[in-house]
Formats: C-alpha cells, sequence, structure tokens
C-alpha cells in the first residue's frame, strides 16, 4: 500500500488519518480521550515537521467507532482546535483494529 503520513503541495499539507497510538510507546490507550489527544500530539508533530502549525488547520474529520464516544472526546477536540475553528465533518464508522476509537484526518493551508 502505498502511504504518507502528510503530504505537502505547495500551500497545502495534508495529513493522513491519525489514530490514538503513543508512539514513543507503541501503545494505544484504552480512554478515547487519551487517544484523541495523541492523535493531536502526533498531527502537531507532522505539521510542525512539514512547516506548518495547529493554527494553519483549515479542515478536520473525525471518525469514531461509536456515537456514544462523542461527549467523552469534546473536551480533548476542544483542547486542539476550539480557537482554530476548522470546518469539520464527524464520521461514526468502524476502524482497522477494535482498540481504534478515534482516528482524525486534517488538511491545513499556509496562505
Amino acid at each position: 500500500m502505498g502511504y504518507s503520513r502528510a503530504v505537502v503541495q505547495g500551500d497545502w499539507c495534508f495529513v493522513s488519518g491519525t489514530t490514538g497510538y503513543d508512539y514513543a510507546t507503541m501503545t494505544m490507550p484504552d480512554d478515547v480521550a487519551a487517544q484523541a489527544r495523541n492523535c493531536f500530539a502526533t498531527i502537531r508533530g507532522v505539521l510542525e515537521s512539514a512547516g506548518f502549525a495547529m493554527e494553519d488547520i483549515v479542515r478536520v474529520q473525525y471518525t469514531v467507532s461509536d456515537a456514544a464516544l462523542v461527549d467523552a472526546i469534546l473536551p480533548a477536540l476542544g483542547e486542539a482546535l476550539a480557537e482554530i475553528r476548522p470546518a469539520a465533518t464527524m464520521v461514526v464508522a468502524g476502524l482497522i483494529r477494535p482498540e481504534m476509537k478515534i482516528e482524525v484526518e486534517v488538511t491545513a493551508f499556509k496562505g
């Protein structure tokens, strides 16, 4: 499979769907809010490596494995994006591993 964590095209950065692994320990917390925070920590690092910042995020798609998890993740989403306020979509769908409860994909633009 061809895969990049992110692709930069000019002023755009497209970050692939990111799950809640803690890549320092290669573990997945059970808590969905902790998973969401890990998603954004990974996304922040990827954006910074590509010359972008969290404030450049213009679009976000959340995929959650169960609608019942939404209330638990809202504080983590607010911590990451409340001031940025990107266009957003939330989808409820199965993810590829049962321990994955959330996946976050973002698009950033520097213009």
